[in-house]
């Protein structure tokens, strides 16, 4: 068995804003589709705000296929 992307699904990047002394800013920019996408919202909330430490999270679909297991 063996894992590759699925070609149709888009990829989807997320970033969090987690600055912050006694909580975390937490300014999401939602879901974005390109990595150019998700830096240009941290660099448009970081020009904004001044705030330089986000939690990125980065999913993509993947398909299952069959085979001798490796």
């Amino acid at each position: 068995m063996t894992t590759a992307p699925d070609p149709m699904a888009l990829p989807a990047f997320e970033a969090v804003c987690v600055t912050g002394e006694e909580r975390n800013c937490g300014a999401t920019s939602g879901t974005l589709h390109t990595p150019d996408e998700l830096t240009r919202w941290i660099a448009g909330h970081c020009a904004q705000s001044g705030h330089e430490l986000y939690e990125q999270t980065a999913r993509a679909l993947v398909r299952a296929e069959p085979g001798a297991w490796q």
